[in-house]
């Protein structure tokens, strides 16, 4: 079932039936697009047409943290949990260790992803890493590592350069990289590398690792000022709405 959050349609699913619904599309041998969105992308898509039709084509949207399960809440079409790009990506990694999936990680700083990949294979025995490759190049090379990734031939591709930027690199390229499916990270990599700590389980399990975050880097305080715009939206939008009609 999907819900609808701000004109975008939102997979109301858990964390292993969007794993299953991942499996089953790739069985299927169509390129799909996986996108885990977030309020940050959801407000600045209040305001650019162009990044809401890249969440209404998406083939699966997941709820990407706490603030969108409170928003769909808000909204009256809740969803089971949240489902996070780093989350969604150990658990696909763990399926396609089991099923013998082939990953390519793209973006990141030059060596991340190559970092993030020898983390990934040490704690997932089995896993076929096809291949990675930074995210530091220009707009004009954008087709060329397409076409350096067709010929890995990889089943997953994990693509880390943030939102929205990984969102339209997927919608313009996914189909010239031979990929069954593309997913957006965001600064996954940069974690699996060492590079950055994520909050520790309890602080995730009480629904504060945006606090963590920007206890650890400071310079995000700018982006966390989309959090309350973003939650005054969705109260109009919804709450005061209803009390307006009533």
């Amino acid at each position: 079932m999907r819900v609808n959050l701000l004109g975008a349609d939102i997979d109301a699913l858990t964390m292993e039936e969007t794993v299953e619904r991942v499996a089953g599309l790739i069985r299927n041998y169509r390129p799909f697009r996986v996108m885990t969105l977030n309020p940050e992308y959801i407000y600045q898509a209040q305001f650019d047409r162009e990044l809401l039709d890249l969440a209404r084509r998406a083939d699966i949207v997941t709820a990407d943290g706490e603030g969108i399960v409170w928003a769909c809440r808000v909204a009256g079409y809740p969803v089971p949990e949240r489902v996070t790009g780093i989350d969604l990506m150990l658990r696909l990694v763990e399926k396609a260790a089991l099923c013998g999936w082939s990953v390519y990680l793209l973006g990141a700083a030059p060596g991340v992803a190559a970092e993030a990949a020898d983390r990934l294979c040490r704690d997932y025995p089995g896993l076929k890493v096809a291949g990675s490759y930074h995210g530091f190049f220009q707009e004009d090379e954008e087709g060329r590592v397409a076409q350096e990734i067709k010929k890995t031939k990889p089943d997953l591709l994990f693509v880390a350069l943030g939102a929205p930027k990984q969102e339209i690199w997927i919608d313009r390229h996914l189909g010239k990289t031979g990929a069954s499916a593309a997913i957006g990270v965001g600064g996954s990599f940069d974690v699996l590398a060492g590079r950055v700590q994520r909050a520790p389980h309890w602080v995730r399990r009480l629904r504060l690792e945006w606090l963590a975050r920007l206890v650890r880097q400071p310079s995000r305080w700018r982006r966390q000022l989309v959090l309350p715009l973003f939650a005054w939206t969705v109260i109009k939008r919804y709450k005061l709405k209803r009390i307006a009609q009533d």
